[in-house]
């Protein structure tokens, strides 16, 4: 029987009342039997509930009780899915997780592909594994919006590049859902050759046809590492390359905002980056539908900056000299840069070190693979030891303390004892940090830190943002 394992109650909760605790597990409610916490959701909305539980001894308990129609039960599962995540069975050319060495956490080689997930954390899912009974408990629940990994519009590319039949059926799919009224953000990992040029234009115009089912379209540019031995031969866009998307997709951002009023497609920020050209505005990102996946995060990042730096007030600055370095992934090194240009706090010198990723390959600039490896490496290289020395939290590892290479935050700073070690999530926290280091304490809290990012939405494993749900 499948049930949801309880790793965390809360204090004051109804299950606390019910005297429920970490290791039982929940096997029904009112006789359903439950695959995830949507299930839960939905059967635990009634006021009589009978529960059945199996405890942590193996004895199963049936629990009766009334309760309010919105009372939550007040606990946190091992999963968000109690029959295990859906994997991926696709063999997409620029796909992440075939570029991971053997040996890296087993979180990093999970291929989610779950619709169940991309409704709750906004993990982006291709639909090539979608049946019949999936569908129609998206349209039984309403479960939207939904988060569509679509890549190309094309049939025939996009059943190639997904290396799958299964992904040529794109738009029945999409068709199935505007049916039921379910509302979806969409993707595409740009690869230049493939599905670029007219490809792209092709895609962005059948999707923007779909609304306003079809919400948003993010479009990134492919991520190569160095570990690619079988991998489809893939390029990455260089400068020229990239001011070409930049300006195409600039053209349809027009006239969707002629349309709609909205700007409907959003590129990533690696495309500015790469171009040497500086992010949008603010109003350009239409409330920033796709934070989360990558999309306005350096504009996000400069705004929270500069609220932050005006918040604070005019500096008074250090009695000691203080030297502090900024590490972070080697394409958003030079906008940190800028930042810090910008203010001027007495006995404060900073350097904004972009660190070479030896790890996965120098073509790798986000700061969420980062090593602590890497990253001491860098620091050791320094000509003069600083003072303190500022990570960024998006290289941590979920809800923990742990870097990409499995080094806590702890043996990272135990390797650097000389230095004061902390960790900043957004321009909010940079910008405290610098202006006020003898106070400032990093979170080190990873659950959202995606601001120190340039590309989100493929560099970090989207399982690994939510690993337990309230």
């Amino acid at each position: 029987m499948l049930s949801g394992e309880i790793i965390r109650v809360s204090p004051g909760s109804l299950a606390e009342e019910l005297e429920l605790a970490a290791g039982d597990k929940i096997l029904a409610v009112n006789g359903q039997e439950l695959r995830d916490i949507i299930d839960l959701s939905f059967a635990f909305a009634e006021e009589e509930i009978e529960l059945l539980v199996e405890h942590a001894d193996g004895e199963q308990e049936l629990l009766a009780f009334d309760k309010d129609c919105d009372e939550e039960l007040g606990v946190e599962f091992a999963s968000a899915v109690f029959d295990g995540i859906r994997s991926c069975g696709n063999h997409c050319y620029f796909c992440f997780v075939d570029q991971v060495p053997p040996g890296m956490r087993k979180s990093l080689s999970v291929k989610d592909d779950d619709y169940r997930m991309s409704f709750l954390y906004g993990n982006f899912v291709t639909l090539t594994n979608m049946r019949e009974r999936d569908f129609q408990r998206i349209e039984r629940y309403h479960l939207s919006p939904l988060f569509v990994s679509v890549h190309a519009m094309n049939p025939d590319l996009r059943a190639a590049m997904l290396n799958t039949k299964r992904a040529a059926e794109i738009v029945r799919h999409l068709d199935r859902l505007d049916a039921a009224d379910v509302e979806y953000h969409t993707q595409v990992v740009l690869c230049p050759g493939l599905n670029d040029g007219k490809e792209l234009d092709r895609t962005v115009a059948e999707l923007l046809a779909r609304q306003p089912h079809a919400l948003s379209l993010a479009v990134v540019p492919v991520g190569l590492t160095r570990f690619r031995d079988g991998c489809y031969p893939l390029k990455m866009f260089d400068r020229a390359g990239a001011a070409a998307v930049i300006r195409q997709i600039e053209t349809w951002q027009r006239r969707a905002r002629e349309e709609t009023g909205k700007g409907f497609v959003y590129l990533g920020d690696e495309f500015y980056f790469l171009a040497g050209l500086p992010v949008p505005p603010v109003e350009a990102y239409d409330g920033f539908p796709q934070l989360d996946n990558g999309i306005g995060l350096a504009r996000n990042f400069i705004e929270e900056w500069k609220k932050a730096v005006e918040n604070f007030g005019a500096p008074k600055g250090y009695d000691a000299p203080l030297h502090l370095v900024i590490l972070s992934g080697t394409s958003v090194a030079p906008l940190f840069r800028e930042l810090v240009a910008e203010i001027s706090v007495p006995g404060l010198a900073v350097d904004c070190l972009g660190v070479e990723n030896d790890y996965f390959g120098r073509s790798v600039n986000v700061s969420g693979l980062l090593t602590g490896e890497d990253m001491l490496r860098a620091l050791a290289q320094l000509p003069d030891a600083p003072d303190g020395v500022i990570l960024p939290e998006s290289a941590l590892r979920t809800g923990e303390n742990i870097l990409l290479d499995d080094m806590t935050l702890e043996a990272f700073r135990r390797a650097v004892p000389q230095l004061r070690v902390e960790t900043a999530q957004g321009g909010s926290d940079l910008a405290r940090a610098l202006l006020d280091w003898e106070n400032y304490r990093g979170v080190a809290d990873a659950a959202a830190s995606y601001m120190w990012q340039s590309n989100a939405a493929y560099t970090k494993p989207r399982e690994e943002q939510k690993e337990g749900m309230e």
